[in-house]
């Protein structure tokens, strides 16, 4: 069951927030048309009217060979991943899996072109990307096509083959020409898209894969650590390994997981969350709270809030404002007022603190724990002729433990603290253990349309500039394919760019395309003689040359 925050949001934030290119759509059955100028920061932004909400299912596996069997979720993990960096909205596993969960399917359901149009339609996803797999003397052929869901058509098929040993480059050069028929504008190399994968080991690869699928928990923990083994910076694999051991309870090895994931990449804010949680159930407050603040900093949702506000709390500090702030925002939420409530009443404000356990109990009235304590404080607030104030109470020890069972949808905690008034006992305030994690990464893509209207409001030099900067960040993590994508949008918004083009010259280098960089590095110096970065790229090309030679 989506929570309220999602179900208000998935429609409305998806078909928002969609930072995909915008140019003509030409998925079925049409000729393409040759490649056009990348859009800029304002089409960037504006991309909501044309976002494509992307659904890749499993791919079939026609080589008769059971062994191969875990390529069927790895062509969708890849796909998903390269749609996701080329700025498309590719639902993810876990929504698949609620998709299925929703319609009463098992996960290993291998789903007919109906039933794969009703998950689509359940997901509000635009298009299907469907497809297969089979080998050929030694190598792999992959096909696939995309399913318009609204219109019910399907595109023209496209393939892709390769050797067994480059399966990784097969499907990133199959997802770059789905890529080309969902937008025929976008202009980033399919080398580039090829090199995007190359940092990724296929036997680290095929155990992640295997962990994700493995249905019995200590196997899937056994194939995601020999997949972090092999690959330590194998990012999906530490965060699918920290919600195994998160899930087993086995929180200071969570911690250690999450804390490897990619903090800049699309599970960073995820795997913060996770991993304050991880560091509150295993008593470590002061690291719990700046983890959630590091998260809220960035994305300030009720349940990280409300969480940084327990670990202030388990220390002895007053988080009242932190639950004011999470009530303010999802105040549908029970255990928010609840909360809130609990800590007033510690701090000295009994008035507003029966206000808000009131407010409590309108939203869950068969809370047995906030119905006892409302009694008590009533009692006490009668016996004490004191306008409804009590005396702050001391600080909560820092030792209290944590609050890990109780009542309300949130899992929450039954530990108590004590008040100062009359010496009657207080439960703590409670955890937010249920996350979605399918609202979060809406949530962000939200947070990353409102960046992209901003930049669009730019003069288009200062458009350029900032796209360069972000692009260069990606550049520095390796993550090329999302480099050449901004530095080509900073072309578009400003062609005299020259950091733009000595962007891409780096790009070209690192995928491979010499002559690529070459041009480009020549037009950054065309424009600015003195560029030392187009400088470098240069003079690696003409050692390399000399050596060849």
């Amino acid at each position: 069951m989506l929570t309220y925050f999602s179900r208000c949001l998935r429609r409305t934030i998806l078909r928002a927030c969609v930072a995909g290119f915008v140019g003509v759509v030409c998925i079925f059955g049409v000729v393409c048309a040759p490649a056009q100028t990348v859009p800029s920061a304002a089409a960037i932004s504006s991309a909501a009217d044309h976002g494509r909400i992307l659904l890749v299912l499993p791919f079939d596996n026609r080589t008769g060979q059971p062994s191969l069997e875990w390529i069927r979720e790895a062509a969708a993990e890849l796909l998903s991943s390269r749609f996701d960096s080329a700025g498309f909205a590719p639902m993810s596993r876990a929504d698949r899996m609620y998709a299925l969960d929703h319609l009463g399917l098992p996960q290993g359901f291998q789903p007919s072109r109906a039933s794969s149009l009703k998950l689509a339609q359940t997901l509000d996803a635009d298009s299907i990307v469907v497809g297969s797999y089979q080998t050929d003397r030694g190598q792999i052929v992959a096909s696939a096509q995309i399913v318009d869901v609204p219109h019910l058509r399907m595109g023209p098929a496209v393939t892709a083959r390769g050797d067994m040993s480059d399966m990784i480059d097969v499907f990133d050069s199959l997802a770059w020409k789905l890529t080309k028929q969902l937008d025929p504008s976008f202009s980033v190399a399919e080398e580039t898209f090829v090199a995007a994968g190359k940092s990724i080991r296929l036997d680290a690869f095929e155990q992640y894969i295997r962990g994700i699928t493995e249905p019995d928990e200590s196997e899937s923990v056994r194939h995601l650590g020999q997949a972090v083994k092999v690959s330590p910076d194998l990012s999906p694999a530490w965060m699918a390994l920290g919600r195994e051991e998160f899930t087993g309870q086995e929180y200071e090895q969570a911690a250690s997981a999450f804390s490897k994931v990619d903090h800049r990449g699309p599970d960073g804010l995820e795997a913060g969350f996770y991993r304050g949680m991880a560091l509150l159930f295993s008593g470590q407050y002061a690291l719990a709270e700046r983890e959630f603040a590091d998260v809220a900093r960035v994305l300030p949702l009720a349940e990280v809030v409300n969480n940084e506000a327990v670990a202030m709390s388990r220390q002895g500090h007053d988080g009242t404002s932190l639950f004011i702030q999470a009530a303010a925002n999802d105040p549908t939420q029970a255990d928010y007022h609840f909360n809130l409530a609990v800590s007033l009443n510690r701090h000295g404000n009994r008035t507003a603190a029966l206000n808000e356990l009131a407010q409590s109990l309108k939203l869950r009235p068969n809370d047995s724990e906030a119905q006892a304590l409302l009694v008590t404080w009533k009692a006490e607030a009668n016996g004490s002729g004191a306008n409804g104030v009590v005396s702050p109470v001391s600080k909560s020890r820092p030792g209290a433990p944590s609050a890990v069972t109780g009542t309300g949808s949130a899992a929450t905690g039954s530990a108590v603290a004590v008040s100062a008034v009359k010496g009657s006992v207080d439960p703590l305030e409670r955890i937010v253990r249920t996350f979605d994690a399918s609202a979060f990464r809406q949530a962000a893509m939200m947070m990353d349309q409102l960046d992209a209207s901003r930049l669009a409001t730019l003069a288009p030099m200062e458009q350029a500039q900032k796209l360069c900067t972000q692009a260069r960040g990606y550049l520095d993590r390796g993550l090329l394919l999302e480099a050449e994508r901004l530095y080509q949008a900073a072309v578009a918004d400003d062609a005299k760019d020259a950091e733009a083009h000595a962007g891409l010259a780096e790009v070209r280098e690192r995928s491979g395309d010499s002559d690529g960089a070459g041009k480009e590095a020549n037009t950054a110096l065309k424009l600015q003689p003195t560029n030392a970065a187009a400088q470098e790229i240069l003079r690696q090309i003409a050692a390399r040359n000399g050596l060849n030679k």
